[in-house]
């Protein structure tokens, strides 16, 4: 898990500054919406932005680990059901848990399990099934706390760089003495981009992370079929004695 976060980290790190370079190279082209952000991001607190930057670079890193591990782990149910089925049928016990061995993802591998306590009783079965999808479940949600804490986190810092940005340019009304519009507009201008960084990249995690939980979501939903099936299945082939 950890070379699949830091090659993602590394990729998102590669693509970002690679595109800045891009864009900084052709100013004669019509700005683009990137083009904007990162002037307006460069127009910010650095302080506040570099760290509502790191939580989009470290969040995207978990996302993508995340999107690939359970692109892996997504398996063909319906055949590989079919494929212990026709060892069941044969009395081949041994080879059907060969055939959940060799297929990867959580859904054979609770299966495995279910087939390894096929000499103790349907209930055994049901009971190692359960309590391995619990496992399997826990590895597939790995990491969604800490893009929660980065989605959490990327706008309170905006708001707090806000917040900060606000009391200097009170600071500036006192020295100068002057409630002068021009005193204050490019600090108030610098603490309300804080914020809207920090929006942008905790909507931006929040869709990632709201397409992992459906991913997820739909691989239990798949194990748990696969389980009932196979329960089914060894009962039609009498592996129960």
């Amino acid at each position: 898990m950890r070379k699949v976060i830091a090659l993602a980290l590394v990729f998102v790190m590669v693509s970002y500054f690679g595109a800045f370079d891009l864009l900084a190279q052709d100013e004669a082209v019509t700005k683009t919406g990137f083009q904007v952000l990162k002037e307006k991001f460069i127009e910010g607190d650095w302080k506040f932005m570099s760290l509502v930057l790191v939580c989009l670079i470290l969040g995207l890193a978990f996302c993508i680990e995340r999107i690939i591990t359970l692109n892996i782990a997504t398996t063909n149910t319906d055949k590989l059901l079919n494929r212990i089925d026709e060892n069941l049928a044969s009395g081949d016990i041994s080879g059907a848990m060969e055939v959940a061995k060799s297929t990867p993802g959580p859904t054979a591998s609770v299966l495995y399990e279910g087939l390894r306590n096929a000499g103790d009783g349907p209930e055994a079965v049901e009971k190692a099934i359960v309590s391995y999808g619990s496992v399997q479940m826990g590895l597939l949600e790995k990491g969604l706390v800490w893009i929660s804490l980065f989605i959490a986190i990327a706008p309170m810092l905006g708001f707090m760089g806000t917040v900060i940005g606000m009391i200097q340019a009170f600071d500036m009304i006192e020295a100068v003495g002057d409630l002068s519009p021009s005193v204050v507009a490019g600090g108030i201008k610098v603490a309300l981009l804080t914020t809207v960084f920090g929006l942008i990249v905790a909507i931006i995690l929040q869709i990632f992370y709201n397409y992992i939980v459906s991913k997820i979501d739909g691989i239990v939903n798949k194990m748990e079929d696969a389980s009932i099936a196979l329960v089914d299945v060894m009962a039609k082939n009498k592996v129960f004695k």
